[in-house]
Order: structure tokens, then C-alpha cells, then sequence
């Protein structure tokens, strides 16, 4: 039996449609990544799974149980907001133990939960501050501490590192990521960043405007995109215009295996899967560029190249800082690189 299950799910806001017939499967103790652009719904699918918001058509069901119409008092999950959601009026250990106050929980039961708690966040000894004597990334593990007291079966993570700065959430998310894996608790969390996805999921659902687009490992979202807005929309890639005949695609001046339809079709290829070494003599799929332009980045670059047998159109690749330096490559400098076919994505 899945841990939560959602069977065509539907919202609409007057006349306009949130969400179109969304169905879902998420097992027990998996971490799921909804991730997508502003718009297209990925908040107000964990808001209806919180029931913070009411489906126009569809069910729910947790653990077996319908919980579809079900209060949000009367379901079983904590949840993290992007802005913490702290009381400020009340010291750490109080918003910490909220729920287990609520719940009318033994007051010994209780602080040693709390301090089990905020030492399982990082943060032992701090439960006499108050919100506001806390960094962002402090109150953040305040906010995933009170969202684990009760021990929910379901941990719903809104965002909840977008307010952060970049160091800050690298290193919070790989806690979070461990912290889950420790406790087991089944989480969704909701990101528009790529790289926090393909970071820490076990899945990610891809949406966009109000549908799922994929779902699938994020080795499986990268490699093998199922449509060309996910192709697009997770990591960098290059997008080339060919077109299909007889089994053959024309991109530019070369000719490459292809299977599918015969027409006008755009090939998706990542930057990583250009390759500039080793070429070896009689090489297919080989030809000559010159770098155009080169983006640092630190320890790698972005380079853009162009080339007689592209046409107009340019290709970055990706190469790193060593080899830039080991090549004294620069803007103008002459670059040889093959095309692996089989990491080519037709659409």
C-alpha cells in the first residue's frame, strides 16, 4: 500500500485551473521533490495535501485512509514554511513544543522531546532564545524541529530554503537530507531550484502549468527527460534545430543515426555531452568549432562555440578550468569536438 496516494486531483480558482488531473503514488519513507517554475502549481498541491486548500474534484488517501475532506488538524503531518512561520513572541522551546502542548502531552515527555529535538537540528542549548536571536538558517531548524515533534508520518517542506543565502542552503539541505534518512519520515518538499532537487530527492515530480510532466530519479529526470520542457528546464542544455529523414538526422553539415518519424524536429544535447578528449584519428561525429566566448565559474566554465557545420547556431560545453589552462585555450582559440549520438534527445 503507497503512503499517500492522489487520484486526479483538480483545482480551480474561478475560471482559472491550478491543477489538471493530477495522480501520484509516494511510498513510505521517500523524499519527493515537486519542482517546477513560479505558477505551476507545485504550492498548491502540498497545500492540498496539508488541507490548508480544498480540491475542486480528486481524493486523497494516507496510509489507506481518506482524507480527502479531513481538517488539517486531523491529518497527520508537520509542515515547514520558506518563512519559518516562528512565533516571535515565544522562546524556542515553546514554538518547539507547541504541538506537543496542544496535545496535552506529560510536561517531562515534553522537554525531553525538545531537547532531543533541537540537539537532532544542530542547535543544543538554545532553548531559552527567542526567534529573533537567531540567523535565518537557525530559525529554519527551529521551524523543522517543531514540524517533527508530534513525529508525523508526513513532512511537507514548502520552499524552505529560498530565503537563505547560498552557503547556508547548501549546507541545510544535506542536513535535511540526512535528518529524513535518520528518521525515516516520508517528505515532499517544493523547490523551483534544480539543484536542490536533483541534490536531494529519492523522486521528483516535474509540473508545469498545472500538470505533472514527469516523475521519475533525478538521474532518470536529467538523462532522460520526457518532454522538451523538462529537457529545458532541468540543467543547462543545448538546443539545435534538424530535421529527420529516412533514420538519419541532419543537424547542420552532419549526418547521425536517428529513429522516429521523418520531419522537422530540435535536438536536446547537454553541454557535458560534448566531448573534447581523447579523439582519436577516424573519430565519427568529429569537427572542428572556435570558442566565441568562455563563462568562469570557478573550477569549470561555460564555453560557447560556433562552427561551420552548425550553421548559425552555437554550443556550450563544458570544460574545466585545468584543461583551459593545460590548452592556453582562449576567446578565438581553434576546438575539436564530437557529438555522442546516443545522448542526443529528439523532440
Amino acid at each position: 500500500m503507497p503512503f499517500l496516494d492522489l487520484r486526479h486531483i483538480r483545482k480551480e480558482f474561478g475560471s482559472f485551473t491550478a491543477l489538471q488531473d493530477i495522480n501520484l503514488v509516494i511510498q513510505k519513507s521517500e523524499f519527493v521533490c515537486f519542482l517546477g517554475p513560479s505558477g505551476c502549481g507545485k504550492t498548491t498541491l502540498l497545500r492540498i495535501i496539508a488541507g490548508l486548500e480544498v480540491q475542486t474534484s480528486g481524493q486523497i488517501f494516507q496510509g489507506g485512509r481518506d482524507i480527502s475532506r479531513l481538517p488539517p488538524a486531523l491529518r497527520d503531518y508537520g509542515i515547514v514554511f520558506q518563512s519559518y512561520a516562528l512565533f516571535p513572541n515565544l522562546s524556542v522551546f515553546d514554538n518547539v513544543s507547541y504541538g506537543l502542548v496542544n496535545r496535552k502531552a506529560p510536561r517531562a515527555e515534553v522537554r525531553q522531546r525538545v531537547t532531543d529535538l533541537v540537539k537532532l537540528v544542530g542547535l543544543p542549548g538554545s532553548e531559552a532564545k527567542f526567534p529573533g536571536q537567531l540567523s535565518g538558517g537557525q530559525q529554519q531548524r527551529i521551524a523543522l524541529a517543531r514540524a517533527l515533534a508530534t513525529s508525523p508520518g508526513l513532512l511537507l517542506l514548502d520552499e524552505p530554503l529560498s530565503a537563505l543565502d547560498a552557503l547556508e542552503r547548501v549546507r541545510l539541505r544535506q542536513e535535511i537530507r540526512g535528518l529524513q534518512q535518520k528518521l525515516g519520515v516520508t517528505t515532499i518538499m517544493v523547490t523551483h531550484d534544480q539543484e536542490e532537487a536533483l541534490s536531494v530527492a529519492d523522486r521528483i515530480v516535474v509540473m508545469n502549468h498545472g500538470v505533472i510532466e514527469q516523475v521519475g530519479t533525478p538521474l532518470d529526470v536529467y538523462r532522460e527527460p520526457a518532454s522538451p520542457f523538462v529537457a529545458d528546464f532541468v540543467g543547462k542544455v543545448n538546443v539545435l534545430p534538424a530535421q529527420r529523414v529516412g533514420g538519419r538526422l541532419q543537424l547542420g553539415g552532419m549526418a547521425l543515426p536517428s529513429e522516429g518519424a521523418d520531419g522537422t524536429v530540435k535536438v536536446y544535447l547537454r553541454p557535458e555531452d560534448v566531448l573534447t578528449r581523447p579523439i582519436a584519428p577516424g573519430d565519427a561525429h568529429v569537427f572542428e568549432s572556435q570558442i566565441e566566448g568562455i563563462d568562469f565559474l570557478g573550477s569549470y566554465c561555460h564555453v560557447h562555440v560556433g562552427s561551420p557545420m552548425l550553421g548559425s547556431h552555437k554550443l556550450t560545453v563544458y570544460l574545466s578550468l585545468n584543461f583551459l589552462s593545460e590548452q592556453s585555450l582562449q576567446v578565438g582559440s581553434p576546438l575539436i569536438l564530437k557529438l555522442l549520438p546516443e545522448r542526443l534527445k529528439v523532440f
